[in-house]
């Protein structure tokens, strides 16, 4: 039997949650997340909708897992070590696994995208003051950083 999860319009699932983007983290009150599918049928993967606010950001991070990432609504950059891409519906970015990355919705729009990982990975990172600071040596990358 198939396992749907219709979709209600609004890039909104029905009987899915609407998820803060992080437990706890006040700074992340721009970003929401739903679980599409947490891995079924001994596919080891989760699928995740992702909607940043116009204007907002996810949190500057990495981790030993990779992702991918596939825009479906809006557009925004983001960055995945040191380079910064525009990015659009339909655009494909892998963001490889121990890279810094963030994502912001930079064109007065929600930047929404899907998000598939493994089901079994680490917690984000976070930078520390001195891992932080080489992250910032590059002044394209210190432009476009938040906090």
């Amino acid at each position: 039997m198939a396992d749907l999860q219709r979709h209600r319009g609004n890039f909104r699932w029905e009987s899915v949650d609407l998820l803060p983007y992080k437990e706890g983290d006040s700074d992340s009150c721009s970003v929401t997340r739903q679980i599409l599918s947490d891995g079924r049928d001994g596919l080891p993967v989760q699928l995740r909708y992702f909607e940043i606010a116009p204007d907002g950001h996810s949190t500057l991070e990495r981790h030993r897992h990779l992702h991918i990432v596939v825009v479906l609504r809006g557009g925004g950059q983001v960055l995945s070590g040191s380079e910064i891409v525009d990015v659009g519906p339909l655009d494909v970015v892998h963001i490889p696994s121990g890279t810094w990355h963030q994502l912001q919705a930079t064109r007065g729009e929600p930047l929404g995208f899907l998000c598939l990982v493994h089901r079994e990975r680490d917690r984000p990172e976070r930078p520390g003051p001195q891992e932080l600071a080489q992250i910032l040596r590059d002044p394209a990358v210190a432009a476009f950083v938040r906090p």
